[in-house]
């Protein structure tokens, strides 16, 4: 028996109770500023639609988690903007360096194939003065085999190698071995080289550069093998690299006070877990000589766990002052820190307060809306909508700064007690509207699936 058209078309006509009562929820997910518990302006500096913005203390510690999740950016129409939130990372800088160095020939006879055996007078620091042939051979038996390079100046690594050769000797490819020493006695391989000076017709190509490995040595050995005959150099000039690295930078809190437990101990809580790398216990005073060990916990239900132990103190020696007032930690995320002064050392004098130093933040945000622009944190139930770099700015090169800056233009506003504008009314408000539709839609299922097994149940000739 066919079944008629209205029992069929009832299908999409559930689907499409199904979106009606979805769209309301969606509505009601969207972030807005009125959700939030702590507000900033943003002043903009430059030419966009890229800002990157550092994210200060006062911030990081009005968010409702740790590792920002919650944050976000508005226009003025309160629509969200795409973001990137990274932290800052250690930085790595190369300094690039040329110096001209000085040559010596290494001549063997023609029909040998060993390594030239040389004579060698070094100065102060290790410096080449001489450079000469052992016992007598006679000059037209000698051929020049290669160059030794006195690199003994050049501290850093080496990368790179330019020769500068007589044109008329050393048309062609060359290539020739790459030796290191310290010593000039234990030579170590560094591979081969190729230089090559080419015409043809009115073009002229020229190759002198050779990369080196990187690495560090005070003299170098160039052997040449094909061909045979070394060309007359006219300079050597070796490329060494410097690399230095910047710790990552760090933010610091305002002074927390302390409290005490009946042993003693030092207590600091932090407004959420946070992952502390260094902490400043202030103020140390002259004379100050006090041992210490520091724990911290994520929760207040969780038991001490040890995380750094050192001393702090201030001392005069030979009329310079020595202070040492802060303490590396392993970056766990804490919410209590509990420091535990050893009285043999003197103790610390006072009510001490302690600084913390979190990783800094960084949001880069596409500004594609009306300013003004409000930077909000403060809304726990939010995950983080962080996108990838290279998805906020396609192409964009890594760890690239080329952004327009932001930063925060005055004070955090604070909305009272902590809590969203509206209060715990307009964040139960929007719960409450939320369950409601819940409801709705759960009972709206409900009574189609009643519907359905109800027809379900009839008779085949009632249909």
């Amino acid at each position: 028996m066919d079944v008629p058209c209205h029992r069929r078309s009832r299908v999409p006509a559930t689907l499409l109770a199904l979106c009606c009562a979805w769209l309301p929820l969606s509505a009601i997910a969207a972030d807005r500023p009125e959700d939030f518990a702590a507000q900033a302006a943003l002043a903009l500096e430059g030419e966009g639609p890229w800002y990157r913005l550092d994210v200060p203390m006062t911030v990081h510690l009005a968010a409702a988690h740790g590792d920002l999740r919650d944050l976000r950016i508005f226009d003025a129409d309160g629509q969200a903007q795409a973001y990137h939130l990274g932290s800052g990372r250690e930085q790595y800088r190369e300094t690039r360096q040329e110096t001209a160095v000085a040559r010596f020939p290494l001549y063997a006879p023609r029909n040998s194939q060993d390594v030239p055996e040389v004579r060698i007078r070094r100065g102060e620091g290790g410096t080449l003065v001489e450079v000469a042939p052992q016992g007598r051979q006679e000059p037209e038996a000698q051929q020049l085999r290669g160059w030794l390079l006195d690199g003994s100046a050049v501290q850093d690594s080496l990368q790179q190698l330019v020769l500068d050769w007589d044109e008329q000797e050393g048309e062609g490819f060359q290539q020739f071995s790459i030796e290191a020493s310290d010593d000039l006695q234990h030579w170590r391989a560094w591979g081969t080289g190729q230089v090559a000076r080419l015409a043809f017709a009115d073009e002229r190509i020229l190759q002198a550069e050779v990369e080196l490995p990187g690495l560090k040595a005070r003299y170098l050995r160039l052997l040449w093998l094909e061909p045979r005959q070394a060309p007359n150099l006219r300079s050597a000039t070796l490329i060494s690299v410097r690399g230095d690295r910047q710790a990552a930078p760090l933010n610091w809190s305002e002074p927390l006070v302390a409290g005490r437990t009946g042993n003693g101990e030092l207590i600091w809580e932090l407004p959420m877990a946070l992952p502390v790398e260094r902490v400043r216990v202030e103020p140390i005073e002259r004379g100050t000589l006090a041992p210490v060990r520091l724990s911290g916990r994520a929760e207040v239900s969780q038991p001490w766990r040890g995380l750094v132990s050192g001393v702090l103190y201030h001392l005069p020696e030979q009329g310079v002052e020595r202070l040492n007032d802060e303490l590396t930690l392993p970056g766990l995320a804490v919410r209590q820190l509990s420091m535990r002064v050893d009285p043999r050392g003197g103790g610390l004098s006072g009510e001490p307060r302690l600084r913390v130093a979190l990783p800094a933040s960084q949001v880069i945000f596409l500004a594609r809306g009306k300013p003004p622009y409000t930077l909000a944190v403060g809304n726990p139930r939010l995950q983080d909508q962080s996108l990838p770099l290279s998805t906020l700015r396609p192409g964009q090169a890594t760890g690239s700064t080329d952004f327009a800056v932001a930063r925060v233009d005055g004070s955090v506003r604070f909305s009272s007690a902590g809590q969203p504008p509206d209060g715990a009314a307009a964040a139960g408000g929007i719960e409450a509207k939320r369950l409601g539709l819940w409801v709705v839609l759960l009972s709206g299922v409900g009574l189609l699936v009643m519907m359905s097994l109800k027809m379900l149940r009839k008779p085949a000739e009632e249909v």
